[in-house]
């Protein structure tokens, strides 16, 4: 792999046209999740309402179980790609998602083995569901994989019509399994549907994933992949973990209202998760053009989504009890306590998501991961501290505090790397 090492020098376009052009790229990244975040969304509140807390505390189970493997597919394939292959001729943007799509392919095939063994060992209520999700995870992974590609090459428009694409067959797939009316039937309609998004991809594309290129892939951008791994799964195992602890304290129900509390914060979570796709390849377009706006970059970034995260919880706060029923059937009177916590939580997360960015698009891959390895630690103990004190609310406050805590964190190590980069202003570039 050929390595370019060279001062930023490519003049910065007129201010006009690079407003224009980012407002674009980032609204494609909105209309992106929120296509995304409305097929999850459609499937959360039909479980909650037609099976109870119970069985979406199951749902529940494996959907931070597929989080889980979703960010080591993230680390290890589609992190270093948008960081290194954003913005690059197409020639070597096309290798590398060959290789980045088969590592994600490959990750889901050997983890959605696991899967399966384990769900039939368990057998159960929860073994069909996760004997499930090995069978779904090698499409859920590979149509992940072609979202981050296509905001790479800065095609955002590609990534929404490919998650529209899931949404639509999403339509069907749930007439059929509100019929069969279980999680595992829930589940291969919201991963079948998936896998249909996943082949269009490859029809986008015209690139087919490559998993003979993995080895390749995870020796050329190990310095990276690595570090990104722990990190990622550094936050969906605190998830999982806080979970999984959470139904043995308190009980599964315990999880569905959690969960249900955060579909209320949707339309946040899904913004949160919407900037991400687009946050660290603008910031490192940023950092190339003018290195010295990147702070001030990162900063509005999370305002902005702190602001409108505390603004939707407000609003929340003001739902009928009558309306909020309709949603979420019998999940809303527990959910709804968790209002205040959750909105407080996912104010901190927008916050911190800013300087993360930031981090990301700097390569400053040990201050990031140092900073992550802290928030999940303290996301674990306020969640299960929590529980252990006052059952599920105080498991919520528990998670509102440590994420509120950890945003500090990452803003100091933010701070730190710009000093150190602005003393060193020798970016990276990836050309092949």
């Amino acid at each position: 792999m050929t390595t370019e090492e060279e001062k930023t020098t490519t003049p910065a376009p007129p201010a006009g046209s690079a407003r224009r052009a980012l407002a674009g790229r980032l609204s494609w990244g909105l209309a992106d999740q929120a296509a995304s975040s409305l097929s999850n969304f459609v499937v959360g509140i039909y479980v909650a309402r037609s099976l109870g807390p119970a069985a979406f505390g199951v749902f529940s189970l494996a959907w931070v179980t597929y989080g889980v493997v979703l960010s080591v597919a993230r680390g290890l394939a589609t992190d270093p790609l948008v960081v290194r292959f954003s913005g690059v001729p197409d020639a070597s943007w096309r290798g590398a998602v060959a290789r980045s799509s088969g590592t994600a392919l490959g990750v889901g095939a050997a983890v959605g083995a696991a899967c399966l063994a384990v769900g039939l060992a368990l057998g159960g209520s929860v073994g069909p569901a996760f004997a499930c999700l090995g069978v779904l995870l090698p499409g859920l992974l590979l149509q992940d994989a072609w979202r981050y590609a296509f905001f790479a090459a800065g095609t955002g428009r590609k990534a929404f019509l490919n998650d529209l694409v899931w949404g639509v067959a999403l339509v069907p797939a749930l007439v059929v399994a509100a019929r069969v009316g279980s999680v595992a039937a829930y589940l291969l309609a919201w991963g079948g549907s998936a896998a249909v998004a996943a082949v269009y991809g490859c029809v986008q594309s015209g690139i087919r994933p490559r998993p003979a290129g993995v080895r390749a892939w995870l020796r050329d951008h190990r310095d990276l992949g690595y570090r990104y791994l722990v990190e990622n799964v550094g936050v969906s195992g605190a998830s999982q973990l806080r979970a999984y602890g959470l139904g043995a304290i308190v009980g599964v129900g315990a999880v569905g209202v959690v969960r249900g509390a955060e579909l209320l914060l949707g339309p946040f979570l899904a913004l949160l998760m919407g900037l991400s796709l687009v946050t660290v390849a603008e910031a490192a377009r940023v950092l190339r053009r003018d290195p010295h706006r990147l702070g001030r970059f990162c900063l509005l970034l999370g305002g902005a989504q702190a602001v409108a995260a505390l603004l939707w919880g407000a609003a929340l706060l003001l739902v009928p009890d009558r309306l909020g029923a309709l949603v979420l059937g019998d999940v809303w009177g527990s959910a709804s306590a968790l209002v205040v916590p959750v909105t407080l939580g996912v104010a901190g997360a927008g916050l911190g998501t800013g300087a993360a960015a930031g981090l990301r698009a700097l390569a400053a891959a040990r201050r990031s991961l140092r900073s992550q390895l802290f928030a999940s630690a303290c996301y674990v103990i306020g969640g299960l501290g929590g529980a252990a004190v006052a059952g599920t609310a105080g498991s919520a406050w528990g998670v509102a505090a440590a994420t509120v805590t950890a945003s500090a964190v990452w803003w100091l190590q933010l701070r730190s790397a710009l000093r150190e980069h602005h003393q060193n202003p020798i970016p990276e570039v990836r050309t092949s």
